[in-house]
């Protein structure tokens, strides 16, 4: 009998296949919310704001970079055009920042899933990733890293 895939599964897949949308060429990263019912909300990938130049220049500049991306998390929320009270968030490739945490904790989000960490990833965020994960938790925020 064929593995019958879950929703998870599902959804950190198609966050992992909406991260190769952008054009960030050091870390792609993707979103997905979706409603308690297992529907879906919003997509997002982290990127500049519509209407300015995603050059490789900017990309390349990490301190304008920085300044200017819109992590997944935050394109998701924004794009979804309805509430996200009481949604599940799957990121990709590692859960959220400490400021996305606490944007997603005020936006209602209720659970997070993500796959774990990759190594050279944590080496640099794993801090951050860290605190952003007790805050989820500190705030109700189910945490399920996977894999």
């Amino acid at each position: 009998m064929p593995h019958l895939m879950t929703w998870d599964e599902f959804y950190l897949g198609l966050a992992k296949y909406v991260s190769t949308a952008s054009k960030d060429p050091s870390t792609q990263t993707g979103a997905v919310i979706t409603s308690p019912d297992n529907r879906l909300i919003s997509v997002g990938f982290n990127g500049f704001p519509r209407g300015v130049v995603d050059s490789p220049e900017r990309y390349n500049d990490r301190e304008l970079k920085y300044a200017m991306i819109i992590h997944c998390e935050r394109n998701a929320v924004l794009l979804a055009g309805r509430s996200v009270e009481n949604a599940t968030l799957y990121t990709y490739p590692f859960s959220s920042c400490t400021v996305c945490a606490s944007m997603m904790i005020q936006a209602g989000i209720k659970r997070h899933v993500a796959p774990v960490c990759p190594a050279d990833k944590w080496e640099r965020w794993g801090a951050d990733l860290q605190r952003a994960i007790d805050l989820y938790r500190e705030a109700g925020v189910v945490v399920d890293i996977v894999g």
